[in-house]
């Protein structure tokens, strides 16, 4: 056997026993963790329903529990129920004289449970939750650090859906607060006292992603509450949403004026072409109105108004009013027709009577001047003969035939103006009162 391979097997056997060596230090590293978890959880040590001391072992001061939370999403904003979706990874940590451990020379850093009764747990519950569950896949998202000095760290991830009740007056350029509650069940103040905990008890995941809203900014404070059964410590969050509008401009507002637009076309057509101005003022109607209750389908039925409700109140209007101003104009034409009609039959009653008066001046006459009569005659046909000449004025009237003809068409003519300018004169107040407001309810 020659050196070289003399050396080679001294080496493995060198390390076959730094493996076994390892893998005891590893079992007897275990079973020490195992023997310090018998020693403070142990039947008969630890009781799990007391509550721990206070601020160094004083049992006369509450237990404090620091709170901090990351968000990692917000899965839905729902005006309608007045609701939001939200998951987070919850945490709470306190002090429990009775955990403490002896962390063999710094190597036991901390112990971790996955059953929270066998410790003491605060009876945090979330106020505002409609529903919520925990997560289970593919193991329970929960676990317990348990620290040498007896500092006690719960951590879960939790889905939530919870209340946010809203102020809609200025919807859709709204800001809506929506407010994350967490309170003491059974223990007041005297024995249990939530906190924050220092730096950053709050944070969000990065490109956080929301249909129709953006997380403005968010703020932490304090709610404790008073009953007749005592106070009670209460943490609050509260998140501050702003509506992305860009969604209402294209769904709402650009084919609102649109349609408003459209049923001006109707002063642009021919008075007698009826069927057409009133099918397209009917549709424009019908449209508006369809758009109007698909609105007001995704909301909650509340007791104000709202500035959607504004805007498709005016744009409905400005349709109606277009479908009213041809039916005026129609009545100002047939009204016209009728007294035109009656002035043409007045004209050639009094025409037969003036002809019949001068037949029977002549016949008087006839048989002592007969020069005369004929001169009367002459001077009667003359006055009676129309002028010859051409009239520029009287041709362009020729189109309307009486004075309520005209009128009519004056109406279209005046609505054609009239409509924009008050339209865009809307836009103007509208948009600068919605834009440009201080809002109150924005403030923290």
């Amino acid at each position: 056997m020659g050196t070289g391979h003399f050396f080679w097997v001294i080496f493995y056997f060198a390390s076959l026993c730094s493996a076994s060596l390892a893998n005891n230090a590893k079992i007897n590293f275990r079973e020490k963790e195992k023997k310090v978890l018998d020693q403070i959880l142990g039947a008969g040590k630890y009781d799990a329903r007391i509550r721990p001391s206070g601020l160094n072992g004083t049992e006369n001061l509450p237990t404090y529990v620091y709170v901090n939370m990351f968000l990692r999403s917000i899965s839905k904003i729902d005006d309608y129920k007045m609701e939001y979706s939200v998951q987070l990874t919850f945490r709470e940590q306190w002090t429990d004289e009775r955990l403490k451990f002896d962390d063999i020379q710094g190597r036991l850093k901390y112990l971790t449970l996955t059953e929270a009764n066998r410790v003491w747990m605060p009876d945090l519950f979330f106020s505002n939750e409609k529903e919520g569950h925990f997560h289970n896949i593919i193991m329970p998202n929960v676990y317990i650090r348990i620290f040498p000095n007896g500092s006690v760290l719960y951590s879960i991830r939790i889905s939530l859906t919870l209340a946010c009740p809203m102020n809609l007056k200025l919807y859709p350029l709204d800001r809506q607060i929506c407010s994350l509650r967490m309170a003491s069940y059974g223990w007041t103040t005297n024995d249990l006292v939530f906190l924050w905990k220092e730096g950053d008890p709050v944070q969000v995941v990065k490109n956080l992603h929301l249909p129709r809203f953006t997380l403005e900014k968010f703020l932490t404070d304090y709610c404790n509450s008073k009953t007749n059964t005592g106070e009670y410590s209460c943490l609050k969050v509260d998140l501050l949403f702003k509506r992305e509008f860009s969604y209402y401009l294209i769904q709402i507002y650009i084919p609102c004026c649109m349609l408003v637009i459209v049923s001006w076309v109707s002063f642009w057509l021919d008075q007698g072409a009826v069927p057409a101005r009133v099918s397209l003022g009917v549709t424009t109607l019908l449209t508006m109105a369809t758009q109007t209750s698909g609105i007001n389908a995704s909301l909650p039925p509340v007791s104000y108004t709202k500035a959607i409700d504004v805007w498709t109140g005016v744009c409905l209007t400005f349709v109606f009013g277009a479908l009213l101003e041809f039916a005026l104009v129609n009545y100002a034409s047939r009204s016209g027709s009728n007294k035109a009609n009656m002035h043409k039959e007045n004209m050639k009653k009094k025409r037969r009577d003036l002809e019949q008066a001068s037949i029977d001046a002549a016949s008087d006459l006839l048989d002592t001047d007969s020069n005369a009569t004929f001169a009367m005659l002459r001077q009667c046909e003359v006055h009676m003969q129309a002028p010859k000449r051409p009239n520029c004025c009287k041709t362009w009237l020729s189109k309307f035939p009486t004075r309520q003809c005209s009128r009519s068409k004056r109406i279209d003519v005046i609505s054609r103006i009239t409509f924009p300018l008050v339209f865009a004169l809307f836009n103007l107040v509208y948009w600068s009162t919605y834009l440009f407001r201080d809002e109150e309810d924005e403030t923290f």
